[in-house]
C-alpha cells in the first residue's frame, strides 16, 4: 500500500486541534489497554464464534484507512476489532458515549485510544474533527455508516448517515467495504439473552478500496455526499449478498422516512 496523504482542505478543518500519536506495536495501533482488552475477549469470542475471515487481503498493513461495516448486533464491534486485530490492525472507533460511563469496560476503551461521541447532540458534529485527527495520524478508523444498528427486520443495510461520506471525501484515505454475518444469531437486535453455545458461524468479508474521486472537493455539496453515502451503502449490501446467497430487497430502508426512532432500542419504544 502506498503512503496515503491526508487532504483536508475545506471549512471543517480549520478548527482542527485535536491530535493524536502515529500508531505502533503489533498489531499496528496496539496500546496496552487494547492488548489486555483483546487478550481477554478474544478467547472468549473464540468459545462462541467460528470464524470465517474472508478478503483480508484488501485490509491495508499501514497507513490510514477506512474500514466501514454493516451494524446488525450489539456483538458487532467486538467481532469485527477481532476480524481487524486478526489481520494486523488494532482499530480507532467513535463510540456512544455510554459505553464509556460503564466500570472497567469505560477505562479500557478509553486506554485503547477510543473517543466517546455523544450521539444527536450539538456536540456531535466533533466526531468528524476526531475522525480526521486519527486518520491524520495514520491509524485504521472502523465506522458503522449506518450510525446505529439497522432497522431492517432482515438485518439488511440500511440508508445510512453522510458522515462517512464527507469523511472520505475530505481526507482520501483508503474505504475498505466491509459485510459481516452471524453476529445477530449471537445476540440478535436488542436482546440481552445471547446464544453461547453451539458456536455459530461469523462471517466477515472485506472488499476492494473504494474509489470516492469524483466526489473530492464536494464534501459540502448535499447531492454528492447523498451520492457518496449510497456508493459505500451499495458495495457493503453487496459484500452481505454474496455473504448470505441472497438478494437485498430493491428498496433499502430509510429510517428518515420511518416512525421508529432515531438511535436506542426502537423495540422497547412501540411495545
Amino acid at each position: 500500500w502506498p503512503k496515503t496523504v491526508i487532504v483536508v482542505e475545506l471549512s471543517v478543518s480549520t478548527d482542527l486541534k485535536i491530535s493524536y500519536a502515529p500508531p505502533s506495536g503489533k498489531p499496528l495501533g496496539v496500546t496496552s489497554w487494547f492488548r489486555f482488552g483483546a487478550d481477554l475477549v478474544r478467547p472468549l469470542l473464540n468459545l462462541i464464534a467460528k470464524r470465517d475471515w474472508r478478503g483480508v487481503e484488501n485490509l491495508p498493513k499501514s497507513g490510514a484507512a477506512i474500514a466501514v461495516c454493516n451494524h446488525i448486533s450489539y456483538v458487532d464491534p467486538l467481532l469485527f476489532t477481532h476480524f481487524l486485530y486478526d489481520n494486523g490492525r488494532a482499530a480507532r472507533y467513535l463510540g456512544k458515549a455510554s459505553l464509556f460511563k460503564l466500570p472497567i469496560i469505560g477505562r479500557v476503551l478509553l486506554g485503547a485510544g477510543q473517543i466517546p461521541v455523544e450521539r444527536e447532540t450539538s456536540v456531535a458534529s466533533d466526531a468528524l474533527q476526531h475522525a480526521i485527527a486519527f486518520l491524520k495520524a495514520g491509524h485504521l478508523l472502523g465506522v458503522y455508516p449506518e450510525g446505529t444498528l439497522t432497522r431492517d427486520a432482515n438485518y439488511w443495510p440500511m440508508k445510512a448517515k453522510t458522515g462517512i461520506a464527507r469523511l472520505a471525501i475530505l481526507t482520501q484515505v483508503p474505504v475498505i467495504p466491509c459485510a459481516q454475518w452471524g453476529a445477530q444469531k449471537i445476540l440478535p437486535a436488542y436482546s440481552k439473552k445471547p446464544k453461547l453455545f453451539p458456536r455459530t458461524k461469523v462471517i466477515i468479508q472485506a472488499g476492494t478500496p473504494l474509489d470516492f474521486s469524483k466526489w473530492y472537493g464536494k464534501a459540502e455539496d448535499p447531492v454528492a455526499v447523498e451520492e457518496a453515502t449510497a456508493y459505500v451503502m451499495s458495495a457493503i449490501t453487496r459484500l452481505l449478498e454474496d455473504i448470505r446467497g441472497e438478494k437485498a430487497p430493491f428498496e433499502v430502508f430509510d429510517p428518515k422516512k420511518s416512525a421508529l426512532p432515531r438511535t436506542g432500542n426502537f423495540k422497547k419504544e412501540v411495545k
